[in-house]
């Protein structure tokens, strides 16, 4: 039997291990958040770079045109970058371009899981279409929950996120699963909590707080809201 499993922070991902399993990357503040916003709202792709270094080099390949810029570092937009929370990028000229894209934890995840089978983007504003997509397409694979935490540090709106998924697979796919215990945790706060309270209480919540951006968090603190599944595939993540 397939298992659903949470892994705390990026950090615990093995390499080795992913072969055969499906990843499900969380970010809620911002990345995961942010990259199902921009498909939502028209991007053609997103790149996920590893950092501002990376995504400048992408760019240079592409024409301004085409292309969108947006990253943060330790919670700072890059100079020269558009600012990367999700209605930021909802208010960009994006229908149709490629979001070039990087953060300091939610895309470093994503390229620490390309070697799994599938890799997904995700948080709680398209959780329910990512279950449903995993459920139909790999329902015999073990799915990885991946927290992205902060500097391989362990955040609660992460886990939280998490717990949401947990509760999706065992509601929509009944008896097909083992849950392991950092999952059962998972399903267990989420359970108890509430979405806004556990965003603004986490540590990356207070500090966006701190600069003004309760819009932000509150958007992100939304569940199910849209349909987009990014797939990573190849370096770019399309919807599905």
């Amino acid at each position: 039997m397939p298992k659903v499993h949470v892994l705390l922070t990026k950090k615990e991902l093995d390499r080795e291990r992913l072969p055969g399993k499906v990843v499900v990357v969380l970010d809620i503040l911002f990345a995961t958040t942010s990259i199902v916003a921009a498909l939502a709202h028209g991007a053609a792709e997103v790149v996920p770079a590893l950092d501002g270094e990376s995504a400048l080099a992408e760019a240079r390949g592409r024409d301004p045109a085409t292309c969108l810029l947006a990253g943060e570092l330790n919670a700072e937009t890059l100079p020269g970058f558009w600012h990367p929370t999700p209605l930021a990028l909802m208010r960009a000229d994006i229908a149709g371009k490629s979001l070039i894209y990087c953060t300091t934890n939610g895309t470093v995840a994503l390229h620490k899981s390309a070697r799994a089978d599938h890799v997904y983007a995700a948080a709680l504003v398209n959780g329910r279409a990512v279950v449903e997509r995993i459920v139909q397409a790999h329902g015999d694979e073990t799915v990885l929950i991946v927290c992205s935490g902060s500097a391989d540090n362990f955040n609660l709106e992460d886990f939280y996120g998490a717990g949401h998924f947990v509760s999706l697979f065992r509601r929509l796919a009944p008896e097909r699963y083992e849950y392991t215990d950092a999952a059962a945790a998972a399903e267990t706060l989420y359970a108890h909590a509430d979405a806004m309270e556990c965003l603004t209480r986490a540590r990356v919540g207070r500090m966006m707080l701190a600069r003004q951006l309760e819009d932000e968090i509150r958007f992100a603190a939304q569940k199910d809201r849209f349909d987009v599944v990014p797939k990573l595939a190849n370096g770019l993540l399309r919807p599905v």
